[in-house]
């Protein structure tokens, strides 16, 4: 059983761990450049709270919250940020996560980086190739033919249907 002192002292040690993880983030990030760059106040007032929170302080939207997870038209999925289209409707599947996933990206649309916010354990993060904005991260455990599962925060894209014709 822990004393108040013992959880507490976990409770420091973890938070010093985050703190340190995002100071290597950041300084990870100041390493990558990208075509579109923008200040922190050009990117407060271009996105929505939520928006900004998500892609460009690496957060996590609630799962089951983005309609975009259950939207299966026909149509491109586009980075709610620079616009630079990411996933085709083709691609997209129930992964039963709560978030939209894909099993493959468009070409040249996206890039990775080792996300080490994870307590004790990396994920590959993916975030836009144009703007570097957090999308979400990508996991092995996805659909043929890949076998991989982008799993992406929806308030991160925008859904535009393909055109009738």
């Amino acid at each position: 059983m822990f004393t108040r002192r013992q959880f507490a002292q976990a409770g420091l040690a973890a938070a010093s761990l985050a703190t340190v993880r995002q100071s290597a983030r950041a300084e990870e990030e100041k390493k990558m450049s990208f075509e579109i760059t923008k200040t922190d106040a050009e990117w407060r007032a271009s996105l929505t709270p939520e928006q900004y929170r998500v892609l460009r302080k690496h957060g996590t939207e609630t799962a089951k919250t983005s309609p975009l997870d259950k939207n299966y038209e026909p149509g491109v999925y586009r980075c709610a940020a620079c616009d630079l289209p990411l996933y085709s409707s083709e691609t997209k599947y129930d992964s039963g996560t709560g978030w939209p996933s894909f099993w493959k990206p468009l070409d040249n649309a996206i890039g990775t980086s080792i996300d080490r916010s994870f307590f004790f354990g990396t994920r590959t993060e993916v975030h836009c190739r144009r703007c570097g904005g957090h999308l979400g991260h990508v996991f092995e455990d996805g659909p043929q033919p890949t076998g991989l599962r982008y799993c992406m925060n929806g308030v991160a894209m925008k859904f535009v249907p393909k055109a009738s014709s």
